[in-house]
């Protein structure tokens, strides 16, 4: 067995306001954490606080700094990457959850696991641009071996593409990844592959 040389600590940002309504955030709107979503943060804090960090990666959006400010706050170097940053939605971010809404965002899902990884609204991004951007935020990220214990803090939608890139998957998995604001997945390089040790880890949410 070949021996761990870096160990990635991925979590998702707590809530916001729109993630509870429903309505659909992406790379435009920089949006606050709310109270559970502060609280979900203090959490993860609490149940991480003795482990290691080395580094900390966040996507430009400051609902990622809010989520691990504790951390940062303890004197952990952090850097933000846009690589990190979520999928832009266009002319669908901060628009209500309306039928409409909702069923014009399922069809771009849907074309999406079809294979359609061009596909985007007008104003947005597709599967392969995020892609392109996370595989430069992960280049930086893997560029730095002593970095050995890393915690990242980015969003939704993308978390589920990067996780694709680190397990050599095509993108058309990403449903495979299922995850709620502040849950965790960990993962172990080993020099030749990543594998996930904790898989959409929630049991630090009270």
């Amino acid at each position: 067995m070949n021996p761990i040389l870096k160990t990635l600590y991925i979590v998702r940002h707590g809530q916001t306001d729109l993630n509870k309504q429903g309505i659909v955030q992406g790379r435009g709107m920089n949006t606050d954490l709310n109270a559970d979503g502060l609280k979900q943060a203090n959490d993860f804090f609490q149940a991480y606080k003795n482990t290691h960090f080395d580094k900390i990666y966040i996507s430009k959006l400051k609902r990622t700094q809010q989520s691990i400010q504790q951390f940062i706050d303890l004197g952990i170097p952090f850097e933000k990457l846009e690589g990190l940053d979520e999928l832009a939605w266009g002319v669908l971010e901060g628009q209500p959850s309306t039928t409409e809404n909702k069923a014009a965002f399922l069809k771009l899902i849907r074309n999406w696991l079809a294979g359609k990884l061009d596909s985007k609204f007008e104003g947005g991004e597709s599967p392969n641009e995020v892609k392109m951007r996370q595989l430069m935020a992960l280049d930086t990220i893997m560029s730095r071996p002593e970095e050995k214990d890393v915690l990242i803090c980015m969003h939704g939608r993308a978390l589920r593409l990067f996780l694709c890139i680190l397990l050599n998957q095509p993108l058309t998995n990403m449903e495979n990844f299922p995850h709620q604001n502040l849950v965790l997945y960990k993962v172990t390089w080993d020099g030749t592959k990543f594998d996930i040790v904790d898989f959409n880890d929630a049991k630090h949410l009270k």
